[in-house]
């Protein structure tokens, strides 16, 4: 055998050796990332209680993964309370449809007035904001987030599938983990410091990269005058697509044992580990830009001193037939 040819088949064998370790390291990997990610999930996972397992708002079960579905969002404000009977903060619906990949984002308005039954809440039946659902339904024994979904399934006349709730503390500290969520700030304002009293955090125009502290303040922020001209929702719905970009990215998996160290502090879903790794090879490569999105429209009230939010009928009911439209249903209940 010539030089030339003996060098040529070692470099072969040295480079099968090497190709040979990386499979086993890309191999290894995954096994360890699917576990971890097991083990996070399965510790967060809540069913919700209903009968046969579905919404009543669907005449059959539906399959993550396989068919159209819905998610409620629930982002709590517990802090006060210690844990306790706190308050949905914030609600999206999303409803995803694994067949065209499209993906809606609906934000339910937290002052929207919505009816409570006695059933629900006691002798506090009656008209009350939506996102005293979570703090009556902890009280009362009903289940906090079993009864948001209900007032949402309510409001909107579609089934919600599947929840995913995330305190103020789990919103902080995954952004954090990604190294903070690049945002393009449409108007400049400022908000106070969640964690530090007295403490000014500035927003100005422009793209930038917000913390944990940061993050929380954005999407909160209502009090300003700003927030007429950049609502609220369109915060909470523009940043949601800014850290699902930051999700799916190829760094956030390197950093899964530290996310899910604190998803399994601050979160609870009712979907199982399988239907989130269903999830997760379906959308990883989703384009936020294409994210369609709805707004509940409504009149400011106030009422015994409260300020309640009034959605317009005619705007309710057009969302409520577009995510129909989104879930594949029919337009009767």
């Amino acid at each position: 055998m010539s030089v030339a040819k003996l060098i040529s088949h070692k470099w072969k064998k040295y480079l099968m050796i090497i190709l040979a370790l990386l499979i086993c390291f890309v191999v290894t990997y995954s096994v360890i990332f699917l576990i971890t990610i097991y083990h996070a999930t399965n510790d967060i996972y809540t069913e919700i209680e209903r009968s046969g397992d579905k919404s009543e708002y669907r005449l059959e079960n539906v399959t993550v993964g396989k068919d159209p579905i819905s998610i409620l969002l629930i982002g709590v404000e517990d802090y006060e309370t210690n844990g306790q009977n706190g308050r949905a903060d914030t609600l999206i619906v999303v409803t995803l449809n694994p067949d065209t990949k499209q993906m809606t984002m609906t934000t339910v308005p937290r002052d929207t007035s919505i009816e409570f039954t006695e059933e629900e809440v006691g002798r506090y039946a009656g008209f009350h904001k939506i996102n005293a659902a979570y703090s009556y339904g902890s009280m009362f024994g009903y289940g906090e987030d079993k009864l948001v979904i209900e007032k949402v399934e309510q409001l909107l006349d579609i089934p919600i599938d599947e929840y995913v709730a995330v305190n103020f503390d789990g919103f902080k500290d995954i952004v954090d983990s990604l190294d903070g969520v690049k945002v393009n700030i449409k108007e400049p304002f400022w908000e106070k410091n969640f964690y530090t009293p007295g403490e000014r955090l500035y927003f100005e125009k422009g793209e930038r990269k917000l913390n944990g502290e940061e993050a929380l303040a954005f999407v909160r922020m209502r009090k300003r005058d700003v927030n007429a001209a950049y609502p609220r929702d369109e915060r909470q719905r523009q940043f949601i697509q800014a850290i699902i970009d930051e999700a799916i990215s190829t760094n956030t998996l390197l950093k899964v044992g530290e996310i899910t160290d604190i998803v399994g502090h601050n979160v609870t879903t009712s979907l199982s580990p399988i239907e989130i790794f269903h999830l997760q090879q379906i959308y990883s490569s989703i384009n936020t830009s294409d994210i369609k999105t709805f707004e509940i429209e409504g009149e400011d009230d106030m009422i015994d001193g409260i300020y309640y939010v009034i959605p317009t009928e005619e705007n309710l009911l057009n969302i409520s037939e577009q995510l129909k439209q989104e879930l594949e249903l029919t337009t009767d209940k």
